[in-house]
């Protein structure tokens, strides 16, 4: 029998109609393809075919827009927002229009063209992160910026145009419709019960533990309550902490290896899919400092979003999450 499922965040419905699907162990994901690295932006000795270096992790003090880095960051040569210029709101009668400012950056997660994200050490993950904070840090010290978004799409159908593993960065000058249904969702059971509905989900959740992939003392991986997708995964800090770049420096090894063993379980669990991971964090005002919890969403690529999604906003998801989380955890890495 389909079951209608309420998210407790922003109130969306879901279907999950086991009968449609396959089972956890039917999934597998595409076939990898790998072009010559010699012809790959992103590798080492290939640094003039990308704009500026922004920041990079060098071990051995090399210089800038040179090989030696163990991570670096660039501007996205081909952005969807671009850095310069004002805003310029402005109505067009009914209609309202701003430029297209923002910043749009790349991370290159690993010099290694062959590696993945789930082939990195968890010091190279510990690296990533202090990344994605520092650049986040950064950009929210511009005025005309009001989120930063950090993702990434892993495999062509994910939406990756280059095969060297990277992930990416959206700072945008509004606050995104799907972070805004998030927010006030969290704000309207904060403002009934007085405390975060996240803090109040990873609670039952813990004492439940039948949708909970992994956890460490201040981390939790687990299968939503009303996952879109198959296999849809969240990972949230146990503690309350409304802005990504909040964490603490002591908790960043465990968010690494989290992160790290979350994506390798998946990897294993469904033969490498494609995937998407969006860290959805509080807008840069940081005014729901008491409503809001950072997290970070996997979503790896099983089933297609169809007519029926797009035209109702439902999604028909075949698999239970306790299903999901029961076969992630059984997984041997």
């Amino acid at each position: 029998m389909p079951e209608l499922r309420k998210d407790p965040v922003i109130g969306r419905w879901v279907i999950i109609s086991t009968e449609r699907g396959k089972r956890p162990s039917d999934f597998s994901g595409a076939p990898k393809r790998r072009t010559e690295s010699k012809l790959c932006p992103f590798c080492p000795g290939n640094e003039s075919a990308t704009p500026p270096e922004i920041m990079a992790f060098r071990p051995d003090s090399s210089e800038p827009n040179k090989p030696g880095w163990t991570l670096r960051v660039i501007s996205n040569k081909y952005p969807a927002l671009r850095i310069e210029g004002d805003l310029n709101r402005e109505g067009l009668g009914i209609f309202d229009k701003m430029n297209g400012v923002g910043a749009h950056e790349v991370i290159i997660e690993t010099p290694d063209h062959d590696k993945d994200l789930v082939d990195l050490s968890v010091k190279q993950m510990e690296d990533l992160i202090w990344a994605y904070r520092a650049r986040t840090m950064d950009l929210r010290k511009d005025p005309r910026f009001r989120y930063i978004l950090i993702f990434k799409n892993q495999g062509e159908t994910a939406g990756a145009s280059l095969e060297h593993s990277h992930s990416q960065l959206i700072a945008t000058p509004i606050v995104p419709k799907r972070v805004m249904e998030e927010v006030e969702g969290a704000g309207k059971y904060y403002g009934y019960k007085e405390r975060c509905i996240f803090c109040d989900i990873i609670k039952q959740e813990v004492s439940g533990d039948e949708r909970v992939v992994i956890q460490n003392e201040s981390f939790i991986s687990l299968e939503p309550f009303a996952p879109r997708f198959p296999f849809e995964t969240w990972i949230l800090p146990k503690k309350h902490f409304p802005a990504f770049e909040d964490i603490k420096k002591e908790n960043i090894p465990e968010l690494a290896a989290i992160l790290l063993e979350t994506l390798q379980r998946l990897a294993k669990a469904l033969n490498n899919p494609p995937y998407n991971y969006v860290l959805h964090t509080s807008p840069v005002d940081n005014d729901y400092a008491e409503e809001y919890h950072w997290h970070i969403e996997i979503m790896p690529k099983l089933t297609r979003v169809a007519g029926f999604e797009w035209g109702t906003g439902f999604y028909i998801n075949p698999t239970t999450p306790e299903d999901a989380a029961a076969y992630l955890r059984e997984v041997e890495i």
